[in-house]
């Protein structure tokens, strides 16, 4: 495989320090109110211009446990970027890089160390160790709750570990996140698997005061569309019976697993100079359609059903795709695929209906199709919990007070799992508010015991 290593380059000291003095400290700052958990951002720039590194990292992990995360793939252009009053003059503020260039420095020089509080105040499980699940341990650790994370894989992170490439995200980062809340007293158990090694009601037992669930959609949807082979329809046949079709999160899970060398290349089913069609116009088709290139694919095409403006791809990771050499085809959908007598892929086509135009079909040379529609939670946690309700498209059912508390007293979920996708930093605002709503959950009951035992 060429090269996955990250490829934009962090700030210097000189050049931080230089972009910082750029920002203007606003009384009513905008950038503020764009992040959705609201990071005291002039605040920790303010500090980062002096020269005071440990107060600049402070303020950030005041309100969020993955800085140096959010600062590489938050999406910043839509967000406190996007926002910034010199945007609309110029340039912004360059604030993830800033942000993620005092993370850096802080990791690397064991800059600042937490005080670790006192975990008196209940005691909490985390099932899941992705965005929401570090997020909800982190603020409750803080918060004086001793916190248990259990997650089925061996390294935490969801999908920051497995989901983003290395290339946009070091995998060292993330280790580098989890070691930090790992010292903030945050237990975890990997490769611990709720629903097949043991059940909610067995954490219960254990003591539990409460549960949150943040497992994220791990079942990745699919599209059915019709395989011919030889000029016949092939009924029996489906896009999941072909080795050359795959998952987005699948496909690029296995690159990781390999550039990790857990795995051989050959066990990707794309081979050098194929010609590869990527389905979707998220985050997750920009970041399969570039390792694509990056393992070798000759020819990279992504295809939508909409227009550019209606993506919801960040335009950065467009334009850095474009850049790189993906193709785009607007308006467009695979009508049909053409296999061999291996079941391997010869052609699709390929028809596209461009707003007032007459449609265009093309049969066109294709060796795989990858899909990026979208993900739906498993359910085996709720087959295995009682009192556990999801709804018709498999989400759990959450409330508003406590917020966050599912149809089960005690249990909480958020983030993907509940249908509330988005973001990495999105999954972390929902997060931080189920925080709240399982210390107000967690306090009310053992006030109600403190009362029955007086």
């Amino acid at each position: 495989m060429t090269n996955l290593n990250e490829i934009n380059e962090s700030f210097t000291m000189a050049e931080a320090i230089q972009e910082a003095q750029r920002c203007l400290h606003c009384k009513v700052p905008q950038c503020k109110k764009g992040c959705p958990i609201g990071n005291d951002i002039p605040d920790w720039i303010h500090e980062l211009k002096k020269g005071n590194l440990g107060n600049a990292i402070s303020i950030i992990r005041a309100k969020s446990n993955l800085p140096a995360v959010c600062g590489r793939v938050c999406g910043h252009e839509k967000q406190c970027e996007g926002s910034c009053v010199l945007g609309k003059k110029g340039e912004p503020v360059h604030i993830g890089k800033l942000e993620r260039f005092i993370a850096d420095f802080d990791s690397e020089n064991g800059l600042t160390h937490e005080d670790v509080a006192e975990k008196t105040r209940g005691k909490v499980a985390v099932i899941g160790a992705g965005p929401s699940g570090i997020t909800v341990a982190g603020d409750l650790s803080r918060m004086g709750f001793a916190v248990e994370v259990f997650e089925m894989e061996q390294q935490c992170g969801g999908m920051l570990r497995y989901g983003i490439p290395e290339y946009r995200l070091p995998k060292e980062v993330v280790a580098r996140e989890i070691r930090h809340i790992e010292k903030m007293g945050v237990i975890i158990h990997r490769g611990f698997h709720i629903g097949v090694d043991t059940t909610v009601d067995d954490l219960f037992s254990q003591g539990f005061d409460a549960i949150f669930i943040g497992t994220g959609t791990s079942k990745p949807k699919s599209l059915e569309i019709p395989i011919w082979q030889n000029g016949k329809l092939r009924e029996d046949l489906k896009c999941a019976d072909l080795r050359r079709i795959r998952l987005a999160t699948h496909f690029l899970r296995r690159i990781e697993l390999i550039s990790e060398g857990f795995m051989a290349r050959n066990e990707i089913p794309v081979d050098e100079g194929a010609k590869v069609w990527i389905i979707g116009c998220g985050n997750t088709a920009m970041d399969a359609a570039r390792s694509a290139l990056r393992i070798g694919a000759s020819k990279v095409d992504v295809i939508y059903h909409k227009g550019i403006d209606t993506m919801s791809a960040l335009m950065a990771e467009y334009d850095d795709a474009v850049k790189e050499g993906v193709n785009f085809n607007w308006w467009s959908s695979i009508k049909e695929i053409h296999i061999d007598d291996n079941l391997d892929i010869k052609e699709i086509i390929l028809e596209t209906r461009e707003p007032d135009k007459e449609p265009v079909v093309q049969t066109l040379p294709a060796d795989n199709i990858i899909m990026a529609i979208g993900a739906t939670p498993h359910t085996k946690i709720v087959r295995t919990t009682s009192g556990l309700e999801n709804d018709e498209h498999k989400y759990l059912i959450t409330r508003d007070v406590p917020y966050g508390m599912t149809t089960r007293k005690g249990v909480f979920a958020g983030g993907d799992v509940v249908g509330r996708q988005a973001t990495v930093v999105h999954a972390m605002q929902d997060a931080k508010k189920v925080a709240e709503g399982i210390a107000q959950y967690v306090d009310a009951v053992k006030l109600m015991q403190a009362i029955n035992l007086s």
